[in-house]
């Protein structure tokens, strides 16, 4: 059987309750969508996603009420460069959403959702350690798997693949 196309058409989206708690709130907090293979993927305007996440966690509709994971991808060259994608999950709805950040690489800083999802402390500092993704907020961001003297972030595609030297 082949799989359906997926749909990024905001308009015909707009029923889903995740999406349409965004959409009340702030319009301006979704700049994209994409449903595929029955997986809702909200991009969210990097300035509101503490908001947004802390409003998908409180809700009674939504209730994200589990971070399973975020990581990053890095697609260099072009701009923007990296998209932080978090993983969220609702127990109680048995759902699943998968949250974009797009970030450019002059600037690629995102607000810490520690304070909502404890968890989120070890991710965080994964994405910052392997891309350099900085998240403000966070109350302990350090290198997590490199040496704290590690130059540069090797997950990044412009890492040199023999390192500094």
């Amino acid at each position: 059987m082949p799989l359906s196309p997926a749909i990024t058409n905001l308009e015909e989206l707009k029923s889903h309750p995740a999406l349409a708690l965004l959409l009340v709130w702030n319009p301006s907090a979704v700049e994209a969508v994409k449903y595929d293979r029955d997986e809702m993927t909200i991009y969210v305007d990097r300035g509101l996603l503490r908001e947004a996440c802390a409003i998908l966690k409180d809700d009674s509709e939504c209730e994200f009420n589990f971070l399973a994971d975020i990581t990053c991808v890095d697609w260099y060259p072009a701009e923007p460069r990296f998209e932080v994608v978090y993983h969220l999950l609702s127990i109680p709805k048995k759902e699943r959403l998968r949250l974009k950040v797009r970030l450019d690489s002059s600037s690629p800083v995102v607000e810490s959702v520690t304070a909502l999802w404890p968890g989120a402390n070890y991710f965080e500092r994964e994405v910052f350690d392997l891309f350099g993704v900085r998240f403000s907020g966070h109350p302990y961001l350090r290198r997590l798997l490199m040496p704290e003297d590690w130059e540069g972030h090797p997950l990044r595609k412009d890492y040199p693949v023999e390192g500094y030297r």
